[in-house]
């Protein structure tokens, strides 16, 4: 179904390639905070325009956390690779995203409706969406990558303890539906 909020999440998916491309030439820096910043915000205006156009889609309702999850995958490969991230922040939300995959999976096979998105899910992603622009920005030598390193760390904290608390109350809601309807497979 063609809407605005799918067209949006559609051009988020866009950006991942252009991203990576423009992160990885470090020339290319503001182009690729440009990108990351454009992504973040179609992140919430797709939701926003969903719910005010009265336009919710199945489609907006798979692809948006799916995309988000790829944006962040992309985004801390190309961080890890530019020395900006350390490996335990990529094995936190690899690990997160692996065990929210494993139980919407177990839900979808016994026929429960999916897990629907928390204010808090999408603040972890924001946060996360927010702080990798400035830890990108913060590979630059001078004082407003100074700057950067610190608002970027504080996004990313908040993101990543966020991405984890949300994580358990998906876990706790996930667990309770299954065992209201375990006989269901």
């Amino acid at each position: 179904m063609l809407t605005i909020p799918n067209a949006l999440t559609f051009l988020r998916f866009l950006g991942i390639p252009l991203f990576i491309w423009l992160a990885l030439d470090q020339r290319a820096d503001g182009w690729a905070i440009l990108v990351l910043m454009i992504g973040g915000a179609t992140d919430y205006f797709d939701g926003k325009l969903a719910r005010a156009l009265s336009q919710e889609s199945r489609f907006g309702e798979i692809a948006d956390p799916t995309i988000d999850r790829l944006y962040i995958a992309a985004t801390i490969i190309v961080l890890y690779i530019r020395d900006a991230i350390p490996l335990w922040v990529i094995i936190i939300l690899v690990a997160r995203d692996a065990a929210m995959a494993i139980l919407a999976l177990v839900i979808q096979m016994r026929g429960l409706p999916t897990l629907q998105v928390t204010y808090l899910g999408k603040a972890a992603t924001f946060n996360l969406l927010y702080a990798f622009p400035f830890l990108l920005l913060a590979l630059n030598p001078n004082w407003y990558g100074t700057v950067a390193f610190i608002f970027g760390w504080a996004f990313t904290g908040w993101g990543v303890a966020l991405y984890v608390a949300t994580a358990i109350g998906y876990f706790r809601t996930g667990i309770n539906s299954i065992r209201v309807r375990p006989e269901v497979i």
